[in-house]
């Protein structure tokens, strides 16, 4: 995958970027206006402005993962629904930005909370957006100059439309896990296995599901593995170039990240399951396995 395709960006390409404004966009031609959005979360909070503001990289813009990337409904839709389209727009307006922007979005997880806005951006319609391989300690690893506070941007006027990337209901799930394709569970294994349940009503995964912890598609300092060990790694689970490709999490957020990791692998786009499991196991009339 080239440079210009990669949905990934490195720590020293984003810092040309930013003084430069030259980076390729995905689209073809060089950008003049590149947005950094900074996606600190951690499942059960604090939410990250505190940690934002303690130190981010100059120009970023804070996302409230909890209340900009998410929605809110019943139990059967899931702890992170996706938003209402009305309400993106108006908080990617807030965030300062415009149609043809190029966005690069970062947290301080490696990126499986950025992934987020990456994919709910481009479920959105904006064509060219980047996720900080590493994070923000790739940025300080590379000696690069943080700011402190809150970035004031002016308001934005980029139109977004839902329906850019294929998703999938707990029907569509169940089928690919039925043998229509494949479905893969980003969570931990031992949650897979049922072993543990922090947060979930029932222990376990969605039956047929391949455990496919998205934390074993990164390297020890947290960057994205090489893209044929990518490869590599999803073609030993099943994954082929013509496989239907189906992903979800606890919430479907870190699903997001092993969306970014197949199509960092030169695979499709997989269809998400935003429901994800906390929807799946909140419906008594959905079957769950445990085990391998």
């Amino acid at each position: 995958m080239s440079t210009e395709n990669s949905p990934l960006i490195s720590a020293a390409a984003l810092d040309v970027a930013l003084g430069a404004e030259s980076l390729w966009s995905a689209a073809g031609g060089r950008r003049s206006s590149w947005r950094v959005l900074d996606v600190r979360w951690k499942l059960g909070g604090p939410p990250g402005r505190e940690e934002y503001e303690r130190g981010h990289i100059p120009g970023a813009v804070y996302v409230d993962l909890e209340t900009e990337l998410a929605g809110h409904g019943a139990p059967t839709d899931g702890r992170h629904p996706l938003p209402e389209e009305d309400d993106l727009q108006a908080a990617a307006r807030r965030w300062g930005l415009d149609d043809g922007d190029g966005v690069v979005v970062y947290d301080d997880a490696f990126g499986t909370s950025a992934a987020r806005a990456w994919w709910l951006l481009r479920h959105a319609g904006v064509r060219d957006v980047r996720v900080l391989d590493g994070g923000l300690a790739a940025w300080r690893d590379a000696g690069l100059r943080v700011e402190t506070g809150s970035v004031v941007t002016r308001p934005g006027s980029i139109r977004l439309r839902f329906g850019a990337l294929p998703t999938l209901d707990g029907d569509g799930a169940a089928a690919l896990a039925a043998g229509d394709g494949i479905l893969l569970d980003a969570r931990a294994a031992e949650r897979f296995r049922g072993e543990v349940e922090p947060i979930d009503p029932r222990p376990g995964h969605i039956p047929g599901a391949v455990s496919a912890p998205t934390t074993d598609n990164l390297d020890g300092s947290g960057r994205m593995l090489p893209p044929a060990a990518l490869a590599a790694r999803f073609r030993a689970l099943g994954v082929d170039d013509g496989t239907r490709v189906g992903v979800y999490c606890g919430s479907g957020v870190t699903a997001a990240h092993e969306a970014l990791a197949l199509v960092s692998a030169g695979f499709g786009m997989p269809s998400l399951y935003p429901g994800s499991y906390s929807a799946w196991s909140n419906d008594p009339a959905r079957p769950v396995a445990t085990g391998d």
